[in-house]
This record gives structure tokens, C-alpha cells and sequence, in this order.
């Protein structure tokens, strides 16, 4: 094994550099002005992030009692997982061009607002229909306050180590909400019913929406910057017209007119979306940037890291209480050794980035994820716990190792100016990794249901997910370089 050399910054939030100098130029805060709101700021933005996420997190543990509750299949259970992380994949991009064009401040405001109003509608939600709905309309509260969080930092933090520490407290919220949303969205659903982790996030939410109005000073950057609403609505018709086929496909069947008229859609509206980018002079998704082979891999990872990890955050806790017959808390606590394990790695993958390179860490961290999710494939035939904790222990460990190295890769590897929109193209193809995973590898789970056998199909969807990451692991290997943290694309 070849050891790269690296500086102890390699690894210290490359993304935001550029996002720092172009923030500077539309708002002049001196560091003076900018240090007594400057903890407040960081604490609003880390409650916008860490609502955002556990909301993510916690659902997952509510879908056995709200099938039962609302008499729910397996397909509705999906649309209620997945209608999130549609919207929010879609709308990532375009939500930076808004804060930028219409006020950082106003669209992070906006976002809670729209988090907050989507968050009351689940809660109260007397059927399925309107528990979509709601879940639609928190995820586009967070597509349009996460990318804004971000570019109110830069403002706030002009000095280089004051911003690198307070990103990486503002990043460390990712990391709180995988540890504490499973927990306490069990114990909350065992003690006070599936809509309880809805209610009471909303003073959260409300505490967050009135700091953003009191200390968050406002921002924007219109110049040179346009909103790309066709390109948009592809974006949308794409994904989503895949997502109606793969979750609908069981009950319309494979071959039906509604399953072909969706694929092909899709099919369609891809193809536009990618011509109408390549002649845009403001694209959403820039071109050249995807020929990069560093950065388009670093793309393919972060889908397949998703695909397989959030299929199984669906399908795990719905097979412990369905089938087990365990309670949310139950369920929640099996889960607690994959998200104490992502907490401690995720802290080590800098360090072994920076002395072996990328590379390492990458690969190993999506092979031992395809390792788990095989090692999950054998619960059908063999349930033991012992094995299951084995399996979810491998895959916390592998997101941890991949999840840092990945995201500082991406952004080395494209110019200063380029490196927000890297960072949202890697969130981006991360939620639509999730949102295709639980379609596709939700609807497979489902067919074995329709058919009386609903644990068989685990272990085709657990498998598909394994191979899958072991695919990104192919990737990393082979297009991730010793050397990915310090090429800069030009």
C-alpha cells in the first residue's frame, strides 16, 4: 500500500472556500459585527439541520404503527418514506439559486416555515393521502433551509479557523440526529403514539424560525444568477415519474400501461434535462463538471452509499416489528450499534484519508456496507441476532468511513468558484440514491408481501442493495486517486 503524503488541512471543509468568497461579495460583515450574533447563528442553523435530518431518521421507526393505524400497505408506507426525500433531491439545487437571488436569510425563514406547516400536517393527518402531503411539504422546507444554512455560515464566520470549526459542529448535527432520532423516536412511539414524533418537534421548529428573524442578518448574491424553472420541472418529472413506476409497479404490474408510461417519462424527461443543461450559461447541473472522472465518481459513491442505506433503514425496522413483533423502542435500539459505530469511524476517516489518501477509506467504507447488507440477506434463513447486529455493525462502519473522504474529494476536484455547487450535486445525488432505494428495493419487499411471504423478500432486496455498494466500492477503487484530496479540476 503506497502512503500519501497530506497536511493536516486536507480535510478541513474544502467545499466551503469558495462558497466563503463568493458569500463575501454580496454582503460586507466585518469580523466586529459578526462576532456577538455569530453563536447565535450557528446554534439556529445546527437546529435547522438537525430537525431536518432526525425527521429522517425517526419516520422510519413510525411505519409499522402508522400502517397499522392508518390501515396502510407496504406501497403507501413507501410514499410516505420516500415523498421526502423526492422532493427535497429535486429541489436541492434550485434552492441555493433562490437564497442567492431572493435572500439567505428569507429562504432558510421560508424553509422552517414550510418544514414547520409540513410537520402539523403529519401530525395531524387522519388518512394516508394528507400524511403524504405533509411529508411533502416538510421536504421542501428542507430542501430550501439546508443549502441556505450553509451560505449564512460563511457570512457569519469570515475568519478561516472560526468558519472550519463552526462547519464542523454545523456538519456534526448530521452525525447527533442518526444517533439520537432512532432512540428517541422509539421511546416516543411506544409512549405517546406514531404522531408524537411530529408534534413535538414543532417548538423546535418555531424556536428556530424566531432566532432566524431576530439574529441572522440578511444576504444575497443575484448577479450573474438566474432560476432555471424548466430545467427544474424536468428535473422533478424525472424522478418522480421513476419513483411512481418502481413504488407503483407491484400493484399496476411491470408491464402495465401506467408502469410503461411512467419509465418511459422518466426516460424522456431525463433526456431533456440534460440537453437543456448543456446549452444553459447558468445550468443547474453544469456538464463539464460531471466529465471530471474524480468528481463523477464521487457522485456514482454517494448514490450507491444511499441506495443501499436507506432501503434498509425502511426495511429493517419494519421487518423487527412486523415479523419479530417488536416495539419501536425495540427496534430503535437494534439500530443503535450501526449509529454508534458511524459516530466513531466518522471521526477516524479524516485521520486515515489524510495518511493513506482517500482511496482507502472510500473503498473500504462502501465494501464493508455491502458486506452488511449481504450479512442482512441471510436473515431468512437464519434470524439470529447475533448476525443481524453483525450486519448493521459493518454497514455503520462503512458510512462512517466513506460519508467525510467523500465529500472533500468531490469539492478538491473542481475549481474554487464551483465547489457549493459540488457539495449540493453530492447532496443531491445522495438523496436521489435514497429516494430510488426505497422505491425500487421497497417495491421488491412488497411483491413478496402481495404474495403472503413478506420476509422472503428480504433477502433480494437486502442483496440488491449489498451488490450495489459493492459496485461504489468498484468505483472508489478504481477512479478515487492517492492523491484526490489535493487535484484541483481546472
Amino acid at each position: 500500500m503506497v502512503r500519501c503524503v497530506r497536511r493536516a488541512s486536507a480535510l478541513n471543509f474544502p467545499s466551503f472556500r469558495g462558497a466563503s468568497e463568493s458569500s463575501k461579495m454580496s454582503i460586507t460583515l466585518t469580523a466586529r459585527e459578526a462576532r456577538p450574533a455569530s453563536g447565535l447563528i450557528l446554534l439556529t442553523m445546527s437546529l435547522g439541520v438537525l430537525i431536518a435530518q432526525i425527521d429522517t431518521s425517526v419516520v422510519n421507526l413510525a411505519v409499522k404503527p402508522i400502517g397499522t393505524d392508518l390501515k396502510a400497505s407496504v406501497t403507501e408506507l413507501q410514499w410516505i418514506v420516500d415523498v421526502y426525500n423526492f422532493v427535497y433531491a429535486s429541489l436541492l439545487l434550485t434552492a441555493g439559486t433562490l437564497a442567492d437571488l431572493y435572500g439567505r436569510r428569507r429562504i432558510f425563514a421560508l424553509g422552517i416555515a414550510l418544514f414547520t406547516l409540513g410537520t402539523v400536517v403529519c401530525g395531524l393527518a387522519p388518512d394516508v393521502p394528507t400524511l403524504v402531503a405533509g411529508r411533502a411539504v416538510a421536504g421542501l422546507g428542507a430542501a430550501l433551509e439546508v443549502p441556505a444554512s450553509l451560505a449564512i455560515l460563511t457570512i457569519a464566520y469570515p475568519d478561516t479557523k472560526e468558519r472550519t470549526r463552526a462547519l464542523g459542529i454545523w456538519a456534526s448535527c448530521y452525525g447527533i440526529a442518526i444517533v439520537i432520532g432512532p432512540t428517541a423516536g422509539g421511546a416516543l412511539v411506544d409512549a405517546s403514539g406514531w404522531r408524537s414524533i411530529f408534534l413535538l418537534i414543532i417548538p423546535f421548529c418555531l424556536v428556530t424560525l424566531v432566532l432566524v428573524m431576530t439574529v441572522v442578518p440578511e444576504s444575497s448574491n443575484p448577479q450573474g444568477r438566474r432560476l432555471d424553472l424548466p430545467g427544474q420541472a424536468l428535473a422533478i418529472a424525472s424522478l418522480g415519474s421513476l419513483s411512481l413506476a418502481a413504488i407503483e409497479g407491484p400493484r399496476w404490474g411491470w408491464a402495465s400501461t401506467g408502469s410503461v408510461a411512467a419509465f418511459s417519462l422518466s426516460v424522456v424527461a431525463a433526456a431533456l434535462f440534460l440537453r437543456r443543461q448543456a446549452g444553459a450559461t447558468d445550468a443547474v447541473v453544469p456538464l463539464p463538471m460531471l466529465r471530471h472522472r474524480v468528481f463523477a465518481a464521487c457522485l456514482a459513491v454517494a448514490t450507491a452509499m444511499n441506495f443501499g442505506a436507506y432501503a434498509m433503514l425502511f426495511l429493517t425496522p419494519l421487518y423487527f416489528q412486523t415479523t419479530r413483533g417488536a416495539s419501536a423502542l425495540d427496534a430503535a435500539v437494534v439500530l443503535l450499534p450501526m449509529s454508534l459505530s458511524y459516530m466513531v469511524t466518522s471521526q477516524l476517516s479524516g485521520r486515515i484519508a489524510n495518511k493513506l489518501g482517500p482511496r482507502v477509506p472510500m473503498t473500504a467504507g462502501m465494501g464493508l456496507m455491502g458486506l452488511g447488507l449481504l450479512v442482512l440477506a441471510l436473515i431468512p434463513l437464519n434470524d439470529s441476532l447475533v448476525l443481524i447486529e453483525s450486519g448493521l455493525l459493518a454497514i455503520g462502519c462503512g458510512l462512517g468511513l466513506n460519508v467525510g473522504p467523500m465529500n472533500a474529494v468531490a469539492v478538491a476536484n473542481v475549481p474554487a468558484a464551483r465547489s457549493g455547487t459540488a457539495s449540493g450535486l453530492v447532496n443531491t445525488a445522495r438523496m436521489v440514491g435514497a429516494t430510488l432505494g426505497v422505491a425500487v428495493l421497497g417495491a421488491v419487499f412488497a411483491t413478496h408481501v402481495a404474495q403472503g411471504v413478506g420476509t422472503q423478500g428480504l433477502a433480494p432486496a437486502y442483496l440488491v442493495g449489498g451488490i450495489g455498494e459493492l459496485i461504489g466500492a468498484a468505483v472508489a477503487f478504481a477512479f478515487i486517486r492517492c492523491d484526490s484530496l489535493r487535484r484541483a479540476a481546472q
